[in-house]
């Protein structure tokens, strides 16, 4: 079977017959033209306007309230064009199946410009992020510095600026660090076994306790999470602000092995182990080539 192409979808406009057309175009005809023209403009104004008013009082973005603008105004303004046309007396179903092939191979050309589009669209819509905040997007981490119809601004740690295209950001996970105003801190530090149960959880509940950014009164969780092969692993647990969380995450850091060091508390790290038995005569016979020993 074979293909359809898009030029076989054309259909065929007799440039006589178009002709013929504006020659039967009558005073009385313009004149009901006009008036098609008059009332489409004025009923395009109070339908734009209307729009303008619903959208201000929701809380889409001001780029979205334009896009949605820009794109009815189009929509209306052709209708009405197709309005005056007909009022003319001209026969505008040619017409229309020619512009309606002509959008579909636009379409089609801008695919990427338009799946960004609507990938902003989307983005505005759902609110998944704002400027300021700070986002994963896949491997990426920064804060976002720009959003548009297209691109998505954000800036790295390390000072890099990403623009992510809006048709990849929305088929990807987005974690949203600034959502919550309280965030939870996790710490897994490992001691040896010759060190005190009691003495790990006090020490690590004091270091907690000791941090004023630290709330308190959201609970501190301190216990025993794993008894390894060679080490005894702790979860300690406890909240803060937003904004104090990579703070308090350093300074805890930069602060645990001090803490542990002068509560005579030992860090342990991966090792092995190897216990030799006492009085045990090594078994030194070597067979020889006849079986004898």
């Amino acid at each position: 079977m074979p293909l359809l192409r898009l030029t076989d979808a054309v259909p065929t406009v007799d440039p006589n017959e178009i002709v013929e057309q504006v020659k039967n175009i009558t005073a009385s005809s313009i004149f009901a033209a006009v008036i098609t023209a008059v009332v489409s403009i004025l009923v395009i104004r109070v339908l734009l306007s209307f729009l303008d008013r619903a959208l201000s009082r929701t809380k889409i973005d001001a780029p979205l309230r334009k896009l949605i603008h820009t794109l009815l105004r189009a929509g209306l303004i052709f209708l009405a064009l197709i309005l005056v046309l007909r009022a003319l007396g001209i026969d505008v179903t040619s017409l229309v199946a020619v512009l309606s092939v002509i959008g579909l191979a636009f379409s089609l050309a801008m695919q990427n410009f338009l799946s960004n589009v609507a990938g902003g669209m989307q983005i505005f819509a759902s609110q998944p992020f704002k400027i300021g905040d700070w986002v994963e997007v896949g491997d990426i981490v920064g804060c976002v510095t720009g959003i548009d119809m297209f691109y998505t601004k954000i800036n790295t740690l390390d000072n890099r600026v990403m623009n992510l295209p809006n048709s990849v950001i929305v088929t990807q996970t987005i974690c949203n660090r600034n959502t919550e105003p309280f965030r939870q801190l996790e710490f897994r530090p490992t001691t040896s076994y010759d060190a005190p149960v009691e003495l790990v959880l006090d020490t690590l509940r004091a270091i907690a306790c000791g941090d004023p950014r630290v709330l308190t009164d959201r609970g501190i969780f301190v216990h025993v999470s794993n008894y390894g092969d060679s080490a005894i692993e702790y979860v300690l647990r406890m909240w803060c602000k937003n904004e104090d969380y990579w703070d308090i995450y350093f300074d805890v850091m930069d602060s645990l092995k001090p803490t542990f060091d002068a509560a005579g508390i030992e860090i342990t790290y991966p090792h092995l182990n190897v216990h030799i038995a006492e009085n045990a005569a090594p078994n030194l016979s070597v067979p020889t080539r006849e079986g004898k020993k």
